[in-house]
């Protein structure tokens, strides 16, 4: 007998082969049917769909997708991450804060924490850490490094759109964006819970301004968001943030090729 898991596993097995195969429009086909199955888009139909410029794109990657991802991984995430594709997202924050927003931090919200790169290569810049991330998973490994104060499964957006009588001086979001389109409420949220001068630092991924287009962000080939650098610039300033540093940064290498992006850092005014 077919269960429902197994006809949406053939489903999604059959659209990968044949997105592997080149054959776009008939994957296109088969992921609208997976996406009929599965609502929630756990395996990321919909960034496929639109990686291969065949489908909207969504203002953000599904919860459940980046969830299941993650939890997956989690076991061999930095071997994986740190080793093979070379990420060091963290410790080029670090760097920057101490060249552009140097002393010491009260408190650290880390966004998307994952295992906790960035709790550790923070660490003796802050006093009191909160880590969040929509992995349980991960948020069992951060918890091994005996670092942070309080760790939360959730929605990084969620959690700064609605935590009550808490105030950061510090947030990171090592690794978010690439899972975001529009990031209006991200910022929104992050000043809203942010001490009157607090830095957030971000990092992003991109993409030439000649496959961009006039975009201000798109789905680019390996199912992550990439974002125009003028864009999170105006974003920034709308949300209530002045903007403090950016630099171009490889934030992983693809299949051995760079994969550049831009690391941000804002001050809240």
């Amino acid at each position: 007998m077919i269960t429902p898991d197994d006809e949406l596993a053939d489903a999604y097995n059959e659209a990968l082969e044949l997105e592997k195969a080149g054959d776009h429009a008939a994957a296109a086909k088969a992921y609208a049917r997976v996406l009929a199955l599965d609502p929630d888009d756990h395996g990321g139909a919909a960034v496929r769909l639109a990686a291969m410029g065949l489908g909207d794109t969504p203002v953000r990657a599904p919860e459940a997708y980046v969830e299941m991802l993650f939890d997956q991984h989690a076991s061999v995430f930095d071997d994986i991450l740190v080793d093979q594709l070379g990420y060091h997202v963290p410790l080029l924050m670090r760097q920057a804060l101490l060249d552009h927003a140097s002393g010491s931090y009260a408190r650290l919200l880390d966004l998307g924490c994952g295992t906790g790169l960035a709790g550790v290569a923070l660490a003796d810049m802050t006093s009191n850490r909160t880590g969040i991330d929509l992995s349980a998973n991960m948020i069992d490994l951060a918890a091994e490094h005996e670092l942070y104060d309080e760790l939360y499964v959730g929605d990084a957006v969620s959690f700064v759109e609605e935590v009550e009588d808490e105030a950061w001086d510090l947030v990171a979001a090592t690794d978010v964006l690439p899972y975001l389109g529009d990031v209006a409420a991200l910022f929104a949220g992050v000043r809203r819970i942010g001490t009157a001068s607090a830095v957030f630092g971000f990092s992003t991924e991109v993409l030439p301004d000649a496959v961009m287009g006039g975009r201000d962000f798109m789905v680019g080939p390996h199912q992550r968001f990439v974002h125009k650098l003028s864009y999170i610039e105006t974003a920034l300033a709308a949300a209530g943030f002045t903007l403090l540093h950016t630099s171009d940064i490889t934030v992983r290498h693809e299949e051995g090729t760079p994969q550049p992006g831009h690391l941000v850092l804002a001050r809240a005014v």
